[in-house]
């Protein structure tokens, strides 16, 4: 089943106070970070996308429920050849799904309906029920009842000790049975007495739990009219957020990514998308499933090769569209002038092995243009160009192209990088390099070590970086993002101060994560204080080993560096 992370806080480049969390659904192996600056509007946000996960996994499971009933059944012949006209149409919906990605959006409303993220709930805890009373006791002991009637016959008449006997133990019945009454009186008032205080705190925790309760939710429901109020003044963060849940509620087949990221320009209300498109494999091209009786097996027919690349492609150029329609439509604060999509494709490069995500289409056009298409009738790829939107000839090539605008990795604190990895001799002691050579080889090494799946690395200024020496740019959707790097040319150990320096720095930076670089060791406090955050901690040794990986060898030799310091 689906899960999320509590919403954990951040600090962006410019100091705002943001939220984050993950939400994973291993059974479909999909993962996802979503970010506000509200942690309940993020965890509501989480919990619908969780819940539309675990809708699409039971409608997997129930799929192949019904697939196993199918075999089940399917023993004669007469069962498979109802089998496999079953299978041809439910390949004839999901394709003819798959061509109708933009039509079918324009029957909905795409307004994000704030209601439904409120807790309309009523406490749902039962009232505790008042106690059953005890049976009533019977009547109270008379001396007169029959019972204790003392019956006297003539040889009682005749002797005087029997007569007595007989009356003294009728009388004792008579006491010992007021006796246990009586007892059974007070069990019964101390069990009444008992239930009724049990059940009078059990209804005042109650109404105190109901009262919490319905505190809670009406706050929580504050927040998200709080929130709606935000975004109706056109409040950037609020308008960004209220995009993600425009996107979330987007209704796709399973087999699509639906992974993507948003920037938004206040100064030009320009909304920015980068957006994961469907690779080639992923779209289906079965469309034909018929039993062969001779032979007793199904056969499969697919779409052939030039339609196959062709629904690709038209259904990439589907998204795009669809995607614009769906947040242009939803605006209803007047806060997008011009929407930006980016499309990317996460793939193998066939040249390398290795994996890239090239962005293969890219768009950028205002409301009022686009508000003027009739989207029931346009041609999606004929449009996308009309749009003068940029793209390959053909998409299913994954031709890269420069996206029309790109989010913002611009960096004041960013300086030309100085080329020192070469430079470093085989034996050579890192620890006495200067620490501005020492920065550079840095980002060099690991520029090297993120280029291979399109990472860049930048080096910053010497003073007013924040703690900063490096920065990566991973562009991987799912892993990567901003990695923030501090190289420390040190010759004794580090301890667990700067470990909480760069933490601090990756939260006031809205970085993914931080690598601590350094030529000596870490001590044992700085290993247990990274344990747990998003922190990498390269020691001495392991930096000449990502070194030996990229065909360079050096040497460490702390005792050496401290004599050429003057330390000894």
């Amino acid at each position: 089943m689906g899960q999320y992370s509590k919403p954990r806080p951040f600090y962006t480049r410019s100091g705002l106070l943001r939220y984050e969390t993950q939400i994973q659904h291993r059974e479909l192996g999909k993962y996802q970070t979503l970010r506000g600056d509200n942690p309940h509007v993020l965890e509501q946000m989480a919990l619908a996308r969780v819940r539309q996960w675990d809708e699409q996994w039971q409608r997997q499971q129930e799929t192949q429920r019904k697939q196993n009933e199918r075999h089940t059944r399917a023993r004669d012949q007469k069962a498979k050849k109802t089998e496999a006209a079953q299978r041809t149409q439910d390949a004839q919906t999901t394709l003819a799904t798959l061509n109708a990605l933009l039509s079918h959006t324009l029957s909905v409303d795409d307004v994000v309906d704030w209601d439904s993220l409120k807790n309309l709930q009523d406490f749902t805890q039962p009232r505790p029920q008042p106690p059953t009373e005890p049976p009533p006791l019977p009547n109270t002991p008379q001396r007169d009842a029959p019972q204790y009637h003392t019956y006297i016959n003539l040889l009682d008449l005749i002797v005087t000790k029997r007569r007595s006997a007989k009356n003294n133990a009728s009388a004792e019945q008579f006491r010992q049975d007021t006796v246990q009454w009586q007892q059974a009186k007070a069990q019964r008032e101390q069990t009444i007495a008992e239930q009724t205080l049990a059940y009078q705190q059990a209804s005042n925790q109650w109404e105190r739990q109901r009262e919490a309760y319905l505190r809670q939710r009406e706050q929580e429901n504050a927040v998200i009219d709080e929130k709606r109020r935000q975004y109706l003044s056109g409040d950037p963060e609020a308008i960004k957020d209220y995009c993600e849940l425009v996107l979330a509620n987007s209704e796709y087949p399973d087999f699509f990514p639906q992974v993507y990221d948003l920037d938004y320009l206040p100064e030009s209300s320009i909304l920015l998308i980068d957006y994961q498109l469907p690779a080639l494999t992923d779209i289906p091209t079965l469309y034909d499933v018929r039993y062969i009786q001779s032979r007793d097996e199904f056969t499969e027919k697919h779409l052939p090769e030039p339609k196959a690349r062709a629904l690709y492609d038209h259904v990439l150029y589907q998204i795009a569209l669809r995607t614009l329609h769906e947040l242009f439509e939803a605006d209803r604060a007047d806060g997008i002038q011009a929407i930006v999509f980016n499309g990317y494709v996460k793939t193998i490069d066939p040249t390398s092995g290795h994996e890239t995500t090239p962005c293969v289409l890219s768009l950028q056009v205002t409301q009022e243009t686009f508000s003027q298409l009739n989207l029931e009738n346009v041609d999606p790829k004929a449009c996308f160009r009309s749009l003068k939107g940029v793209a390959a000839a053909h998409l299913h090539t994954l031709t890269p192209i420069a996206p029309v605008l790109k989010l913002n990795r611009e960096d004041a604190r960013f300086i030309d990088p100085q080329e020192v990895l070469e430079g470093v001799q085989e034996g050579a002691n890192l620890a006495t390099m200067s620490w501005e050579d020492f920065e550079h080889f840095i980002r060099e090494l690991f520029e090297r070590e993120f280029s291979v799946a399109g990472g860049e690395v930048k080096v910053t200024r010497a003073s007013r970086d924040g703690g900063v020496d490096a920065v990566v740019f991973d562009p991987d959707p799912i892993r990567g993002g901003k990695i923030v790097i501090q190289a420390k040319r040190y010759t004794n150990t580090v301890g667990v101060s700067a470990v909480r320096d760069l933490f601090g720095t990756v939260m006031n930076e809205g970085a993914n994560k931080g690598i601590l670089v350094t030529t000596a060791t870490y001590g044992a406090d700085a290993y247990e204080f990274a344990q747990g955050k998003p922190i990498v901690l390269l020691n001495g040794s392991e930096l000449l080993h990502l070194l030996e990986k990229h065909g360079h060898k050096a040497r460490i030799d702390l005792q050496e560096a401290r004599r050429m310091a003057g330390e000894y």
